[in-house]
Formats: C-alpha cells, sequence, structure tokens
C-alpha cells in the first residue's frame, strides 16, 4: 500500500469547514478501494494565525511543506481582519511561487443532476490550464508621486520559459483529452507580451500537428464561455486571463462553489497545492451550509496527481449521484447542509465497490 503525506492548511472562512468534509471522503475513497492511504498533518495557517503572529505562516513554513508529498488548501482571505493582498501573497501565493507551482488547472463541466443557468449548456466539458507564476500578476512595479501626480505602474513579466511550460502542458493534455486548444490571448489591444504569447504557441503547435488549435481575443472567449462553451476542449491562458475564465467556467457549472483547482509543480520538484476556485466565503462562513462539492471534487484532482485516476472518478461518480438524488446546498437549489452533502457522496463511494 502506498502512503502520502499531505500537508492541510484548512485557512479561514468555509475552508474551516469543507477541509475536513474532502479528508472524510478521501479517507472513504482509500478504505473502500485500497491500494493508498494518507497521513494528514494541519497547520492553522490563516488570517486568525496572522492576527497572533503578525504573519501568515511562520518563517520556516515553506521548509516545512517541502516535506509532505502534496497540499491540501481550504480557502485564504477574512477581509475585515486582513487585506486580501497581505494574507494572499503571505500564504497562497508564496507557496505557489516558493513551490514553483507554475500550472493552474482548472475544470469545469455539466456535472450529471446540475442545472446550469444557461439556457442549453450542451454537456460542456472543458479545462482551463493557467499560467501561474507570472504575467500580470507579478509584483514588479511601484508608485511615484501624490497628489495629482500620482503615479502607478504594474508591469506584466511574460519569459520564454513559462510561456512554454504552459502551452506545451495544455496541448499534452489536450492529446489525452478531445484533441483541441484554445489560446486566450488579446493581441489587438495588449501590444507587447500578448503577440509573444501568440508566437509562442503558434510554435508550440507546430509540435502537435494532430491537435486542433485556434487563437480566441479574451472578450470574445468570455462571450463563448456564455454562448457555447461546448466547443472548448483545452483553454491555456496568462494568469490573469485564466483567473477570470475559470470563474466564468464555474458560474456556468451552475456555482463557483463546485469548481476545483490544482496548483501543480508539474517537474514534482515540489509539493504540488490543491484548492478549490470559491475562496473563503466569510458570508455564509460557520453557518453548515457550504458547499463541500469544490473541496472533494479537488480532492479528485489530487488522486489524478498521484496516479490514480480511476480512484479519483469515483468521487465524481459519487458527488454526480448526490446531486442527482437533489442532496444540494443553497448555492445550487437545494436545503442540504454541508455535512449531509459529505455524508450522501460518503455513502455513494461505500456502496459503488
Amino acid at each position: 500500500m502506498n502512503q502520502y503525506e499531505i500537508a492541510v492548511i484548512p485557512g479561514d472562512g468555509v475552508g474551516k469547514e469543507v477541509v475536513p468534509c474532502a479528508v472524510k471522503v478521501l479517507e472513504a475513497v482509500a478504505e473502500v478501494h485500497g491500494g493508498i492511504s494518507f497521513k494528514w498533518t494541519n497547520f492553522p495557517w490563516s488570517c486568525e494565525y496572522y492576527m497572533q503572529h503578525n504573519k501568515m505562516m511562520p518563517d520556516d513554513g515553506i521548509a516545512t511543506l517541502r516535506n509532505f508529498n502534496h497540499i491540501f488548501l481550504g480557502a485564504v482571505g477574512m477581509p475585515q481582519l486582513v487585506p486580501d493582498h497581505v494574507s494572499l501573497w503571505g500564504l497562497l501565493i508564496k507557496i505557489r511561487r516558493e513551490m514553483k507551482q507554475s500550472l493552474n488547472v482548472r475544470p469545469a463541466k455539466l456535472l450529471r443532476g446540475m442545472q446550469s443557468p444557461l439556457r442549453e449548456p450542451k454537456d460542456f466539458d472543458l479545462v482551463i490550464v493557467r499560467e501561474n507564476s507570472e504575467g500580470e500578476y507579478c509584483d514588479a512595479g511601484g508608485r511615484l508621486h501624490q497628489g495629482e501626480d500620482r503615479i502607478t505602474i504594474q508591469n506584466a513579466v511574460f519569459t520564454q520559459k513559462a510561456t512554454e511550460r504552459a502551452i506545451r502542458y495544455a496541448f499534452g493534455l489536450a492529446a489525452e483529452r478531445r484533441g483541441s486548444v484554445t489560446s486566450a490571448t488579446k493581441s489587438n489591444g495588449i501590444t507587447h507580451s500578448m503577440p509573444f504569447w501568440d508566437e509562442v504557441f503558434k510554435s508550440i503547435g507546430v509540435e502537435f500537428p494532430g491537435i486542433k488549435q485556434q487563437s480566441i481575443h479574451i472578450d470574445a472567449l468570455s462571450a463563448f464561455f456564455v454562448t457555447r462553451p461546448q466547443i472548448f476542449d483545452v483553454i491555456v491562458a496568462s494568469n490573469l486571463f485564466g483567473d477570470i475564465l475559470s470563474d466564468i467556467g464555474g458560474a456556468i457549472m451552475g456555482s463557483i462553489g463546485i469548481a476545483p483547482a490544482a496548483n501543480l509543480n508539474i517537474e514534482r520538484e515540489y509539493p504540488s497545492m490543491f484548492e478549490p476556485v470559491h475562496g473563503s466565503a466569510p458570508d455564509i462562513a460557520g453557518k453548515g451550509i457550504a458547499n463541500p462539492i469544490g473541496q472533494i471534487w479537488t480532492g479528485k484532482m489530487m488522486l489524478d496527481f498521484l496516479g490514480y485516476p480511476q480512484i479519483g472518478d469515483i468521487i465524481l461518480n459519487a458527488i454526480e449521484e448526490t446531486i442527482s438524488a437533489g442532496i444540494k446546498t443553497a448555492d445550487i437549489g437545494g436545503t442540504s447542509s454541508t455535512l449531509e452533502v459529505t455524508d450522501s457522496i460518503i455513502g455513494h463511494i461505500k456502496s459503488s465497490k
């Protein structure tokens, strides 16, 4: 039996509620289907931790996390306690950057039993590959002067290495799926970085002659996500564009509360980190009504990356069985609690043996 050591960071808000639920689901699928086990180590790093220690994690936090196979994160952010730019850069982005988690992968599909807000969703099933280390989210820049002369400069940085890595991964993923890659661009308005992005996309595309490939401007692409998402397979995008598209992906699924994500160190030199898209949702934290599906589906993505996609598919099927049975939290039209949804998913896992 293979045992994996997982660092667990529930974080803030609903993260503290949905992470234990996802851990229970992963324990259940491991017990029922065998071959793997987990050793979980919890860390209290969060905005509350910041209020006590004036830092989001201890100074040796990154060194500590390097001892684990992967990281399972709930959510970061409690703006009433700590400004978002402090909490995110002190924990989430710090881990992403220092662990070289260069890709953020976010699927969006119409789950069985879900009602999309789209009139005709047509069973879309797509994956967004987001460059996760640079681009528009670089912290290069600064502020000058005061008053009406105040100047703010925010630099976007695109390197050949990181751009190639994201695009090549997207093509490889498409080869395993339906054989189509769409590049998100804006080269008609952003005159340096986006033409560069387009050039790299075309050059990598030559290596994959059997893959259908196209570039679409981000404004039109965002509209197409709403009007015809079923035409897309794999979308590769810069840091900002990928972030925006994945939130639209969550919305067209029916709720951002069910959207999963993975921050991958594809070289496997450092742990990867698995976190849902939804954030800490402080408005519903502590009420027992948070949707655990995003975190649970994120656990399925961790199983996929560990090399157990068949076990991961059991989780996804159990999620769909639960939704189809009408056991849903309020964000997707139901009245069930966080624990009721979790228990139903575990029940379907146990009956799948």
